[in-house]
């Protein structure tokens, strides 16, 4: 895994970027003429610049947090930013769940991707995209919601229900033995 993609800003659009809270600098924000930033964390603060908005929203990544209450806020946010010459970041801790849940559902809302294309279109700008499979859960709900199909579905994997687009990486995932009676588990399951 490439380490340094953590501290990189991903161009998602035109007008949108995705990166993690260690990416969001002064000389950054400038050269991208980032003139707003949706923040994603509890603990980070936002960063104060003359002529930069930041909207902070204080939610935790785990499959349990009410994400989707802020999508259609935040799409809406970043597509008026749009409308206006603005550009939007946004931020969580690592730029690989929160952050990219927002994107994935800005996109599916203002380009009318399915969810499918909405994620591939990230993870091919940020490899390390990687949303937690609560997440995933609200996101196929709003694909329902505001498509009135589904594009992914959650599927039975040996970690439990896993969105069919990471069956893939499940299977090439390492086991190791926990115990003597031959019970195994996964090693570091990337979506916690």
């Amino acid at each position: 895994m490439d380490f340094a993609m953590f501290s990189q800003i991903a161009q998602i659009t035109d007008h949108l970027f995705l990166s993690s809270a260690a990416a969001v600098k002064t000389d950054r924000i400038r050269n991208y003429g980032i003139t707003h930033v949706i923040n994603l964390t509890l603990e980070i603060p936002n960063l104060n610049l003359p002529n930069l908005e930041c909207i902070q929203i204080h939610i935790e990544d785990a499959p349990h947090a009410r994400l989707s209450v802020y999508f259609d806020r935040c799409a809406d946010k970043i597509n008026d930013v749009h409308m206006r010459g603005g550009r939007t970041l946004v931020h969580c801790v690592a730029g690989v769940s929160r952050s990219a849940t927002i994107c994935i559902a800005y996109l599916m809302k203002y380009h009318r991707m399915s969810l499918e294309q909405a994620y591939y279109h990230c993870k091919k700008r940020r490899p390390v995209v990687h949303p937690n499979c609560g997440f995933w859960r609200q996101l196929i709900d709003y694909e329902r919601r505001i498509l009135g199909r589904n594009s992914v579905k959650m599927v039975s994997s040996s970690f439990g229900p896993i969105p069919e687009v990471y069956q893939e990486e499940v299977r090439n995932m390492v086991y190791f033995q926990t115990s003597r009676r031959n019970h195994y588990r996964p090693a570091l399951p990337p979506w916690r």
